[in-house]
């Protein structure tokens, strides 16, 4: 039986889209380098520092006090929205008529945009005219975002769980409808009860889909910027100033341009260090199982 022989002529279609990415992606990195290495001042000169910024940056109580903002908004995020979406998944029907009225309602919160989203919460989250925060308030609860830092991080969190715990919700059923139903019938012959079909069946066929599910909700709630700051603006006080917003203050409010560089270089290998550790972990898990 002779080799299949592969064709790399349609490589040549994709290369003009792959050298457009690559360009779009590596000029504006070159720039933020270049002024992360540098000191401007007005006229256009520019003067040689060095790591200075990057020493500033790492020395900084502003940048960790963000930066644990974000870690733990994050892991709040990750540990609400994973179990939630399977949750749901695992209630929702797999056949029938009702499968995709179930599918357009998960997925209608991902087609709304995000600065949309913001506007949405901060409108239904006053205390005085929204109707989350009448209501929370007619209840006794003293309820006021814009006031209390805890009021203001359960708005936020319930804003992004409502947003994104779809994204989980599809990747877990896409994951479920995959398993043959010879797998239940065995279990069913075994006496198996449903927490063991979880465990046993369910759960390690939905392996590769929650470790997408898992990288996409890190990655995009440690970058999150526009709904809270749609919401709250990074307040009250610096509550919920994460590290996006207050990169986007230093750079654009305060232009201090060379520091806010250094900033997003550490914060970009941040991310994909973190994001490279939670791939290797859980591929790793994946094949010892």
């Amino acid at each position: 039986m002779s080799a299949k022989t592969q064709n790399e002529r349609a490589w040549w279609f994709v290369l003009p889209v792959v050298l457009l990415v690559a360009f779009n992606a590596l000029v504006p990195l070159m720039t933020v380098v270049n002024y992360s290495v540098q000191e401007s001042f007005s006229q256009g000169v520019w003067f040689w520092s060095g790591v200075d910024w990057f020493e500033q940056t790492l020395h900084s109580e502003r940048f960790h006090a963000a930066l644990g903002r974000q870690l733990l908004f994050t892991t709040i995020i990750l540990l609400i929205e994973v179990p939630l979406g399977i949750a749901i998944a695992l209630s929702m029907p797999k056949t029938g008529p009702w499968v995709p009225v179930c599918l357009v309602l998960m997925a209608l919160p991902l087609l709304i945009p995000w600065n949309v989203v913001g506007a949405m919460w901060n409108i239904f989250a006053l205390p005085d005219i929204g109707l989350l925060g009448y209501t929370v308030n007619a209840l006794g609860i003293d309820y006021d975002y814009t006031q209390n830092a805890l009021a203001a991080w359960i708005t936020v969190i319930a804003m992004d769980v409502w947003h994104w715990t779809s994204l989980v919700v599809l990747l877990a059923y896409a994951g479920l409808v995959s398993i043959p139903d010879a797998y239940y019938q065995a279990a069913k012959i075994d006496g198996a009860g449903k927490w063991a079909v979880f465990r046993h069946i369910q759960l390690p066929k939905m392996n590769r889909v929650l470790t997408i599910a898992i990288l996409l909700r890190f990655m995009d709630s440690f970058m999150i910027y526009t709904e809270p700051f749609v919401l709250t603006g990074g307040g009250p006080g610096n509550s919920t100033t994460f590290l996006s917003i207050d990169l986007v203050k230093k750079a654009l409010g305060e232009f201090d341009l060379g520091p806010a560089a250094a900033m997003s270089l550490i914060y970009f290998l941040i991310t994909l260090l973190v994001s490279w550790l939670f791939y290797t972990i859980m591929t790793r898990q994946e094949e010892e199982g």
